[in-house]
């Protein structure tokens, strides 16, 4: 259950909306067994709202342990709620976005990186949601919003919300968002990072904890950050597009474990047993085989034939007589590697 001991988060996989959902998490797991894994941001407003239904936005297998709760939201009623309701479900720590900006998080929604030009409530946020769990509480967050993007704003933030709360550990993405209608993926790429800002953190605030994040997208970059004196690294969407490539040396590269022997087809074979598990579990088919599937699409990246899996991939999501993951992989052999 949430709160026991593992090994410290010096790698994490970004939470990603529509990307690490528990699918994702599960083939993520069979690879690397240390990585720190986080969920989809959950609006504490879906949490409330569904509590007939939470299994469905709360449930994963345990396994999927060291996970982090990644919740969304500016009304403390409801996060208090929401953090009490996720308390069930076992989490090893409960993350609050104050980094997402896409335009119905931050624009209408009022939350994700919006929140960091309002530090007092963050601080709020972060003891209301200390107040209703058991567990470590953090935030993930950008450098700087628009124009207020200064080192100083930056430590102002991360001073009032630590002073306020019980919060010891930030992820900070390494550049600012700007929420001047461009897109959340061109917040990713067109702002530039300040990797500066983040190692200027670790000095200025030494009993508080720094993820790295940004511009990180292999396992070499990674030691490199921690060579640097990173407390930790997080991977966002190369952990999904090159999913081997990104976790399979994780444990033995990044944790010095001894290396397993894990190969694809291993990871095929483990997952289809966990795919054909849970296939229309949650009702009106869902989840359904293209669900499960999706998450593997990374597996082979960049490996020849890969162009050719997916094409047959997408073939065999049309035909009737694939009704199983078991028959999905029957049309589309693994690799031996």
């Amino acid at each position: 259950m949430g709160g026991q001991q593992y090994r410290p988060p010096l790698f994490s996989v970004a939470p990603m909306m529509e990307w690490t959902d528990t699918h994702y998490r599960t083939v993520a797991r069979i690879i690397s067994k240390h990585a720190w894994l986080y969920t989809e941001m959950l609006a504490a407003e879906t949490i409330v709202y569904q509590q007939e239904n939470l299994d469905r936005f709360l449930a994963f297998p345990s396994e999927q342990h060291p996970i982090v709760l990644q919740i969304g939201g500016n009304n403390l009623d409801n996060i208090a709620k929401a953090t009490q309701l996720a308390n069930a479900y076992g989490y090893d720590e409960i993350n609050l976005n104050c980094g997402c900006p896409s335009a119905k998080v931050a624009g209408h929604g009022c939350f994700g990186v919006r929140l960091m030009l309002d530090p007092k409530f963050v601080g709020e946020a972060m003891s209301v949601i200390a107040a209703n769990t058991d567990v470590p509480v953090s935030v993930k967050c950008r450098i700087g919003v628009d124009d207020h993007d200064s080192y100083n704003e930056l430590c102002d933030f991360i001073y009032k919300v630590s002073s306020l709360s019980p919060t010891k550990h930030f992820v900070i993405h390494s550049r600012k968002a700007l929420l001047n209608g461009i897109s959340p993926a061109d917040n990713r790429r067109i702002p530039p990072l300040k990797y500066e800002y983040y190692y200027a953190l670790l000095r200025d605030f030494p009993d508080l904890r720094f993820t790295i994040n940004g511009g990180i997208d292999c396992v070499d970059e990674v030691n490199a950050a921690l060579r640097e004196g990173a407390h930790g690294v997080m991977v966002g969407r190369a952990a999904f597009n090159n999913l081997w490539s990104t976790l399979a040396h994780v444990d033995s590269a990044v944790y010095g474990v001894p290396n397993s022997g894990l190969t694809r087809r291993k990871v095929l074979e483990q997952y289809q047993v966990y795919g054909d598990a849970v296939l229309g579990t949650y009702g009106n088919n869902r989840p359904n085989i293209r669900e499960l599937i999706k998450p593997l699409f990374g597996l082979f990246y960049c490996e020849p034939g890969n162009n050719l899996w997916k094409r047959r991939a997408d073939a065999a999501f049309l035909m009737k007589n694939i009704t199983t993951v078991k028959s999905f992989f029957g049309r589309n052999p693994s690799s031996d590697s």
